[in-house]
């Protein structure tokens, strides 16, 4: 039996391109489309809380995605991941921001749900590959291992995210994106006819449908929050925040104390209950600790030069990378770095290969 390739489709245009691009090299398809119980426009699932109904999401999902597989002539599946996403991202990312740190779960949910559950059940299916629409571009080394890269489109490239894929996850995954840009992207959509589900693009936590991080915590948490103080890096009290949970280190937005500069988050003290904050150039860093770290090319030995981002919108920049032990490493910067955030990833490269990833402590 010929073997076929089972992509996740996420009904917006870069994974329909990537199916159709598939199909045109003539392989066999099936689309897999994953429910996490926050989808929108079928109950609760943006009051902080899953969708409990799922006849009523699988039918919803099903009536959004099959014009899709129709374009494409490929059969669909939908799984049921509810459970799965809720306890793996959804409380992984109440319990960070709990912990005064600030969460990043598509670095979570790809190793664990897309390249892991769902990869599974792709396998589980019959399917020998498993694709999606990522930019990023995955090689062959010499001695058989996978090497990860940067996409193409620098603008869009996606390899951050899956600086935490593991080997095997990386051996059967298949990025067809990796090598074109978003507007090539666009013009084969056009070219070919094809209309995706949702003409935006996906945003950047998805079970939030509103973007309000803040209440969404409040609800999911079931904790009042605490009003406290505001300091300056030197101790002097300057006003009143209205709950921790509202804010992230580099954040300018909200704290509403009035001065001739701006004034950001430096620090979150969840001991005291307070916001510390202060000019841009007291936001800088030049050094962070970093912790279990997933290593896709073999692991330093000793102090090694590379590129670090700290964030998905962040230039990667030069630094130092000292391993501790396996899993574990300091990042000194050539220069000061702004927003250094705890709880956020940290992702090194040497030219556009990713050596690895890990969270900033």
């Amino acid at each position: 039996m010929q073997s076929f390739t089972a992509i996740a489709l996420s009904g917006g245009i870069d994974s329909l391109v990537a199916a159709a691009l598939l199909k045109g090299q003539g392989r066999r398809l099936i689309g897999l489309h994953f429910l996490s119980g926050y989808e929108a426009g079928t109950g609760p699932g943006g009051l902080g809380r899953p969708d409990p109904n799922f006849a009523a999401i699988e039918a919803h999902a099903r009536r959004a995605m099959e014009p899709l597989t129709e374009q494409l002539d490929i059969p669909l599946y939908i799984i049921d991941l509810r459970a799965e996403f809720q306890s793996r991202v959804v409380d992984y990312f109440v319990e960070t921001y709990a912990r005064g740190k600030t969460p990043n779960p598509c670095l979570v949910c790809n190793p664990l749900i897309k390249f892991d559950i769902l990869l599974k059940k792709a396998r589980s299916l019959g399917a020998s590959q498993f694709a999606t629409g990522h930019y990023a571009r995955i090689e062959t080394a010499v001695d058989g291992r996978k090497r990860l890269l940067r996409g193409t489109d620098k603008k869009k490239e996606q390899s951050y995210f899956l600086a935490r894929l593991a080997q095997w996850q990386l051996a059967c995954t298949v990025l067809p994106l990796g090598a074109m840009s978003k507007e090539q992207t666009r013009q084969i959509a056009h070219r070919k006819g094809l209309i995706p589900a949702s003409a935006q693009e996906s945003q950047d936590v998805c079970f939030i449908r509103d973007g309000n991080y803040a209440e969404f915590l409040v609800q999911r948490s079931g904790v009042a929050p605490r009003p406290g103080p505001i300091e300056d890096v030197n101790g002097r009290v300057l006003g009143r925040h209205a709950g921790l949970h509202r804010f992230t280190i580099g954040q300018r937005r909200g704290i509403n104390c009035p001065a001739a500069a701006p004034y950001y988050v430096v620090r979150i003290d969840r001991e005291r209950n307070c916001l510390i904050v202060g000019g841009k150039d007291e936001l800088s860093t030049r050094r962070c600790r970093v912790s279990h770290i997933n290593w896709i090319a073999p692991p330093p030995n000793g102090p090694l030069s590379v590129m670090t981002r700290v964030r998905y919108r962040h230039k990667a920049v030069s630094s130092t990378l000292t391993p501790f032990d396996e899993s574990n490493a300091e990042v000194v910067f050539d220069t000061p770095e702004a927003a250094v955030t705890p709880g956020q990833g940290a992702v090194f490269y040497i030219g556009d290969e990713v050596l690895g990833g890990g969270w900033i402590e």
